[in-house]
């Protein structure tokens, strides 16, 4: 064998060898990456279900009464049951616990068999701007209108709820929800004007002062509530606490 066919020969063994090294480090490489993906897949899941179950008797004792300044009561005090629900606006896990059941709730209220309280505060400030400026729109609305407008706002807003992506309504977009859930000219003003920070500051820090260690928080007649490893059972689970 000449010379230069073992020379060829050595380079063309060198190029598998690196080629078997290229494909080993990637397969390495993919295995980590896969082994890292279960591990957030499996923590997160961990993360939503230690969420929606996630209530301390620190919480219950902390949480003021239904009734307070911080939040929209619906029902009679004569009821049975009471209920509060900390929210934040942009919480996906609230506005799926809203779908499933506030109409119920408002229907239980009605009939004498739970008064519910729904306190919004800012809790994801981080993923944008939507949580403080909706508290603040619904803060003036209830600081300056009826229950009734307050409570048609508080609905519009987990209607028109924004994907926690973005893209996010502006203050024009929220002005205009206003409007159409009723909330008069001067309110919708006072809004645009700041007016309702106020507002939004003391409902984050009264349930910063409560403990509350997510949205959304349940209390169920002076106990936390997390009955339910979904948002599915732990709306049912509520409706039926609470029938």
């Amino acid at each position: 064998m000449s010379k230069q066919n073992r020379e060829q020969r050595a380079e063309r063994a060198a190029a598998l060898v690196k080629e078997r090294e290229r494909k080993e480090r990637r397969r390495q490489v993919l295995s980590v990456v896969g082994v890292v993906l279960a591990m957030v897949l499996i923590i997160g899941g961990g993360f939503l279900i230690n969420s929606l179950r996630d209530g301390s008797d620190d919480v219950a004792a902390a949480a003021e009464p239904t009734g307070s300044e911080h939040g929209l009561t619906i029902g009679e005090a004569s009821a049975p049951h009471k209920v509060v629900i900390y929210e934040d606006f942009i919480c996906p896990y609230c506005g799926e616990l809203e779908k499933r059941t506030h109409s119920e709730l408002e229907q239980l209220a009605a009939d004498g068999k739970v008064q519910v309280e729904y306190r919004p505060f800012v809790l994801l400030s981080r993923i944008g701007p939507y949580s403080q400026s909706a508290t603040e729109a619904f803060g003036v609305t209830l600081e300056q209108s009826s229950n009734e407008v307050a409570l048609a706002l508080h609905d519009a807003l987990y209607a028109d709820q924004p994907s926690e992506e973005g893209p996010f309504p502006s203050e024009d977009d929220i002005a205009e929800l206003m409007t159409k859930a009723g909330v008069s000219a001067e309110t919708v003003q006072a809004y645009r004007d700041g007016d309702g920070q106020a507002w939004a500051e003391a409902a984050t820090k009264a349930a910063e002062n409560a403990g509350v260690p997510g949205t959304p928080t349940i209390i169920l007649d002076g106990k936390p509530f997390s009955d339910g490893a979904n948002v599915d059972q732990l709306s049912a689970n509520l409706l039926a606490a609470v029938s």
